[in-house]
């Protein structure tokens, strides 16, 4: 088996006052807001009336102040977008013969620059409300906002056998890691104080997702778009997830070992050594939550927000295993 380095920014302290001996899965909970998925539509004439509000509806359903989600839609005019990123979208699209204008691109930035597209096809076919919601991520946010420390997300695959041995391995190691994983000392001493009331506890669950399931097909497609080999190959693909909804990886099942899921569990129940939410690996996924009335209620105290960091200081690099090459 073959290994690559996943670049795991941490921004090591330098002085007490950098000090943080909150876990990174506590910390994100509480402090990192969800970088915005982006819905772009592309179009060379005037929307239709019926087209146009359907995208309001969609941006006035996504700041509800009710479940609000993390999303910000872009109308993209060929021609007289001066979005660089989007004017290159369309110069990767416009050749192929199944896009046809209007055209919706549904964006997710892992990175400056890697971005994935969950869902892109003719706006007659855009489902806003599957976009914005679905079962798996409303139980997804249910179990991170009751205290779950890390869920991690299965996408199965069409091998019932191997989707079996996955679950099995992820039981029996997430057992025993909640058994025997410990909480960062000096939390709670000034600097590492939590401020949401929901309990803090080593939990770690799965969440298995069907393939053919109609309503996930977005987080499908974005899983999916990470390593399109291993769902060639028939691979299940293991996501963990923590805080406001921020995969950590996408890893497909030839990757994962108990070495593995003991590694990446230690990351995320450890003390978070950068508060910078920027300077962590991950990538978040589009959900329809209530954080921040939630976690701190109509009038709770709220976190201060994080202190400056040094841009120039290095990442750590993890060493985690990519998978036996098909």
């Amino acid at each position: 088996m073959k290994s690559r380095l996943l670049a795991i920014a941490i921004c090591l302290a330098t002085t007490a006052a950098w000090a943080c001996n909150i876990p990174v899965f506590r910390y994100a909970l509480e402090r990192w807001q969800p970088d915005a998925c982006e819905v772009i539509v592309l179009h060379d004439e005037a929307l239709s009336d019926a087209h146009a509000k359907m995208l309001e509806e969609l941006e006035a359903a996504a700041r509800s102040s009710q479940r609000s989600a993390n999303i910000v839609v872009q109308r993209s005019r060929i021609g007289q977008d001066k979005n660089v990123r989007n004017r290159e979208l369309w110069l990767t699209l416009k050749d192929s013969p199944d896009v046809k204008l209007p055209y919706v691109v549904v964006r997710t930035s892992v990175n400056d620059k890697q971005a994935v597209h969950g869902w892109h096809g003719k706006l007659d076919q855009f489902k806003p409300a599957q976009l914005l919601d679905s079962p798996a991520r409303r139980e997804l946010t249910q179990r991170l906002l009751k205290g779950d420390s890390v869920v991690w997300i299965v996408l199965k695959s069409r091998n019932q056998q191997r989707n079996a041995q996955v679950k099995q391995l992820l039981d029996r190691e997430l057992k025993q890691l909640g058994r025997t994983m410990q909480f960062p000392e000096g939390l709670g001493l000034p600097g590492s104080e939590l401020y949401a009331e929901l309990p803090l506890l080593m939990q770690f669950t799965v969440l298995e997702i069907d393939p053919q399931d109609e309503a996930e097909q977005f987080l499908i497609g974005l899983f999916r778009g990470f390593h399109p080999d291993a769902v060639a190959a028939d691979e299940p693909l293991i996501v963990p997830v923590f805080g406001r909804g921020r995969a950590l990886e996408v890893l497909p099942a030839d990757s994962l070992d108990a070495g593995t899921i003991g590694d990446l569990t230690r990351y995320l129940c450890g003390a978070c050594s950068c508060q910078v939410k920027e300077r962590n690996p991950g990538f978040d996924l589009l959900l329809q939550a209530p954080w921040e009335r939630e976690l701190f209620g109509e009038a709770g105290q709220l976190p201060p927000p994080p202190k400056e960091f040094d841009p120039n200081q290095a990442p750590q690099l993890v060493p985690i295993p990519q998978g036996k090459k098909k």
